[in-house]
């Protein structure tokens, strides 16, 4: 504790102190282990924090999709309302007495007005669409830094127990996991979807044979 307040070590400064702590005796097993785990720590950490600004952009564009598309129900309901009041103009030029040019004219007014209204609730409907599809984008991406730091933590806490029990083929397997962690960060990065351009290979592959019979 400091006079500034405390710390709380996270499972990262765990595994960092006990390599540092190895890396004190000298031997380059140890030496491998400590540079190994401060990389990915850092590594980790960094995802994370992309993880958390895409999660965040996420909420922010499925929030600009729902207030467009409130705005574009209160545009429709608008062009409902006009849409009533060239209903009854209609009918009121059709009663004996009245004067029908004047109602002819009020219903070629609220034709015009709809028109404008219309263009501007499906312009809306059009944006907030937009804005699901940027937030599904965004929270996929998250979903894909998630899994890259995921694989960086495992891959410290297994360079923590190849320390602990001197085991090489712990440490061999802590190169592949953080790999994995390394690939999939990448992915994140570039915006990538491995999976999903293997489904739609497979569905394209499918459509093409169903054509072919």
């Amino acid at each position: 504790m400091s006079g500034q307040g405390f710390h709380v070590h996270g499972p990262h400064d765990h595994a960092v102190e006990h390599a540092a702590q190895g890396a004190g005796h000298g031997d380059s097993f140890s030496n491998n282990i400590a540079v190994m785990t401060a990389v990915l720590a850092t590594v980790g950490a960094l995802f994370g924090y992309l993880g958390g600004a895409t999660q965040n952009d996420a909420a922010l564009f499925k929030n600009n999709a729902a207030i467009a598309k409130t705005t574009a129900a209160n545009s429709w309901n608008y062009y409902q309302a006009k849409s009533n009041k060239q209903n009854l103009a209609e009918l009121a030029a059709t009663l004996p007495g009245a004067d029908a040019a004047r109602y002819k004219g009020e219903v070629a007014r609220y034709e015009g007005e709809k028109g404008g209204i219309k263009k501007e609730a499906e312009k809306f409907e059009r944006e907030s669409d937009a804005w699901n599809e940027r937030s599904e984008r965004a929270l996929h991406t998250h979903h894909q830094w998630a899994l890259a730091t995921t694989a960086e933590q495992i891959a410290i806490s297994l360079a923590a127990i190849a320390l602990l029990t001197r085991r090489r083929w712990l440490l061999h397997a802590t190169y592949v996991v953080a790999i994995i962690g390394f690939v999939l960060g990448a992915f994140a990065g570039l915006h990538v979807d491995p999976i999903g351009s293997l489904m739609g290979s497979g569905e394209a592959v499918h459509a093409a044979a169903g054509a072919a019979h």
